[in-house]
């Protein structure tokens, strides 16, 4: 039998002082406290050793508290103070960038981590006991914040990681955050695809270029013609063009000010470039050229800031993007990311095919069928014609439709461009002209009253979108037929 097993883990240490032997993360460790070893003393001394011994199992034991004069306090890991949820935290971080490091994860990756355990659960339950923490007291918290339900789910996900990395060293504790449920996202609560009618887009260009001058102009209006997205337009290089083939090359992006070296799908792509689009980028190259000239470029994008200097985040652009549209009054408010939708939305309605205009978008192409198929449907001849001549058109937008006009809101109204106001209730519909200025849709004659012309089959707005009809050009679902038909109700009902 062992000297601890016949003592229970007591013995006196001298006339003055009693010795606790007991085992902590491992590591055998003898502390003493100053204490008479008499009868009554080394009794107490046994009840308080099993009551350590059982903190030490549920994970509330402090080394520092109970022998805080202990000679080798510092060798015991975090000074035998239990774990908070901040200390957690940074281990999970310092875990996360090491990660990043060797590659394994993306660094905007880490850096939305940073932002959620930092910025909100942080202040809120970082000083508390990592396992003391229960789940009712995260139910709380979370239930109190005012967040989208795209938020919730992205700050409940990442706490369910740092939790789950703090238990691993405690597995046979329960997790309180495997508790935590995310919130259903239903198809309603998903932003709505609302693009830029053709008109509105030219009106839209024209004005950024005469409020924000030919760099922020050229930007907004590439974006239009290429849909690409927001992330990857400002991680373009001058390397990425190739002017032979007219192509440009998407295999990064910048997110938050970070650098990716892939984009949101992870795939790289090379897409074609329309008429205008090349023009855009001609432009802006020899603007390039000149601004580097002058000494105020030192870098290789192919967009960057009236300054010179590279767009590190999107908050440059959107902030012109709606100061500008607040200043038209006459352009329904969205966001920039529309502009992408429209360029996507364009290119089904003048007959590209599906599957080509996925790759092209960087899109699956169930996404094309699912979101986009709906604008399509009933596309008239006016649209698709319009659009055929905007992206094909070889001159600029200032050029085009300002004509010298320096006030770009009196210029585009005075060449028609937005002579309607859009309805502000909601996204201009498909039927009332997508593309160009909305028209009258009446099916009844209006020369011969009694008349109605007889839709086409497939003009019905229920059946199902066909990729093919898509492939073979824009269906003509709006044209009449020439045959009329009398009123079933008399001429008269």
């Amino acid at each position: 039998m062992s000297r601890t097993s016949s003592t229970g883990g007591i013995i006196p240490a001298g006339a003055d002082r009693i010795q606790f032997d007991f085992k902590f993360e491992g590591v055998r460790y003898r502390p003493t406290l100053l204490r008479t070893p008499s009868e009554s003393n080394l009794r107490w001394a046994r009840q308080h050793l099993d009551g350590i011994k059982r903190r030490i199992v549920n994970g509330t034991f402090s080394f520092a508290e109970e022998f805080p004069d202990f000679r080798h306090l510092r060798r015991v890991p975090d000074q035998g103070s239990p774990k908070t949820c901040a200390q957690v935290f940074d281990a999970f971080l310092a875990h996360c960038a090491s990660r990043v490091t060797m590659h394994d994860m993306a660094s905007i990756t880490l850096a939305s981590y940073r932002r959620v355990l930092d910025g909100f659960w942080r202040p809120r339950i970082g000083a508390q006991r990592f396992l003391d923490v229960r789940y009712s007291t995260l139910v709380r918290i979370a239930d109190n914040a005012t967040w989208s339900k795209k938020s919730y789910n992205s700050a409940i996900s990442i706490l369910r990681r740092a939790f789950k990395f703090g238990y691993r060293d405690h597995p046979e504790k329960l997790d309180p955050t495997l508790g935590l449920k995310s919130v259903r996202i239903r198809k309603k609560d998903r932003p709505i695809i609302d693009p830029f009618t053709i008109q509105e887009a030219e009106a839209l260009i024209a004005a950024i270029h005469c409020d924000w001058g030919e760099v922020q102009g050229n930007y907004d209006e590439f974006r239009f013609f290429t849909g690409l997205r927001p992330s990857e337009q400002i991680a373009l290089v001058v390397g990425d063009f190739d002017p032979t083939a007219g192509t440009l090359a998407i295999n990064k992006a910048r997110v938050a000010g970070i650098d990716k070296d892939s984009t949101k799908t992870a795939e790289d792509r090379r897409i074609a470039l329309c008429p205008r689009a090349l023009n855009v980028l001609r432009r802006q190259l020899v603007l390039r050229s000149r601004l580097e000239r002058a000494g105020r470029i030192d870098h290789d994008h192919l967009f960057f800031k009236a300054s010179g200097a590279p767009i590190r985040n999107l908050e440059y652009p959107y902030v012109r993007w709606r100061r500008t549209l607040d200043r038209l009054g006459t352009i329904r408010y969205r966001k920039p990311y529309c502009a992408r939708h429209s360029s996507v939305s364009w290119d089904l309605m003048i007959g590209h095919k599906p599957l080509w205009v996925a790759k092209q978008h960087g899109h699956s192409i169930t996404t094309m069928l699912q979101v986009y198929s709906a604008w399509t449907e009933g596309a008239i001849e006016a649209d698709i014609k319009a659009i055929e001549r905007a992206m094909q058109s070889a001159r600029s937008t200032a050029e085009t439709l300002l004509g010298g006009v320096a006030d770009a809101t009196s210029a585009a109204t005075a060449s028609g461009i937005a002579t309607s106001k859009p309805d502000a209730v909601g996204p201009t519909s498909f039927g009332s002209g997508f593309g160009s200025t909305p028209q009258h849709r009446d099916t009844k004659c209006r020369t011969r009253k009694g008349k109605y012309w007889r839709r086409e089959r497939d003009s019905n707005p229920r059946r199902a979108f066909d990729p093919y009809t898509l492939s073979r050009g824009a269906p003509s679902t709006t044209r009449p037929s020439l045959r009329p038909r009398e009123n079933a109700c008399g001429p008269d009902a």
